[in-house]
């Protein structure tokens, strides 16, 4: 019993403190060996280097445009997931709602969904412009398939036998669809969430490099097309911490809505 206990203890997760702890050795410890490794075996110009990254961070800080190029990338990110949340929701719950429907036009949303997102482009920007509108469109076409996607199979998996209680004590389809469906697929939303923080943010650079004159999309490709090396890592690198803290975000959300699912 004892030698159990002791192999659980053994596998169980690091302590917040300790995982912090932990994090921070391996990204310094990262930084460093690619500082090292720009001064003494690669030429800075391939891959940068830190100092000169965080110097160009600093410059851009000091003059306010990386708020406003970070700014406009995450807003424009941030109106497509505000747009596709309950827009696939909504069609992932008729869908599964009426099957038959669903069956019939699956190959259809199915072919718009497989369809490169960057061959639409061109199109969004000639019927939207090069403004907010476009990139908001091209973000709500990469997230809303997902949310649909999820949607769907989450009320798929939702237990057949309690939704058959409920219609037995005559509880009305609204009912049982905010009171048990809703519910139970809520975990599937989170994850479509997740998997849609990087859409959302592929979804806004890829507006702005095919059309824009802010964004980090567009200082992204500015710097690359002045092979600019650090420009770009700088670019790079917001979007990574983006991306990071809305993940940690939506890790928050998740903690309060689902506090079952909470790590042991």
């Amino acid at each position: 019993m004892s030698l159990q206990a002791g192999s659980v203890k053994a596998r169980a997760p690091l302590a917040g403190f300790t995982l912090s702890f932990w994090r921070i050795v391996v990204l310094i410890g990262i930084l460093l060996f690619w500082e090292w490794a720009a001064r003494n075996i690669i030429d800075p110009f391939w891959i940068s280097m830190p100092s000169q990254i965080a110097e160009r961070l600093w410059q851009q800080a000091s003059t306010g445009m990386l708020f406003i190029h970070s700014a406009a990338t995450l807003w424009q990110a941030l109106l497509g997931l505000a747009l596709g949340l309950p827009i696939g929701v909504g069609c992932g719950i008729l869908l599964a709602a009426w099957p038959r429907f669903a069956q019939v036009i699956e190959p259809f949303w199915m072919g718009i969904y497989s369809l490169p997102r960057i061959a639409l482009g061109p199109l969004f920007v000639i019927w939207f412009g090069i403004g907010l509108m476009s990139k908001v469109v091209l973000v709500f076409s990469l997230v809303v398939f997902v949310f649909i996607l999820n949607t769907h199979q989450g009320l798929r998996e939702v237990d057949r036998d309690l939704v058959s209680l409920m219609r037995t004590m005559r509880a009305s389809r609204f009912y049982i669809l905010r009171r048990v469906q809703i519910p139970s697929i809520l975990p599937w939303i989170i994850a479509a969430f997740r998997i849609n923080v990087g859409m959302a943010l592929i979804g806004s650079i890829l507006g702005e490099m095919l059309g824009a004159n802010r964004g980090l999309g567009w200082y992204i490709q500015i710097s690359g097309a002045r092979l600019d090396t650090a420009g770009v890592f700088a670019g790079l690198l917001v979007l990574m911490v983006m991306a990071l803290l809305m993940n940690e975000i939506i890790r928050l959300v998740e903690r309060w809505l689902l506090p079952y699912n909470r790590d042991a």
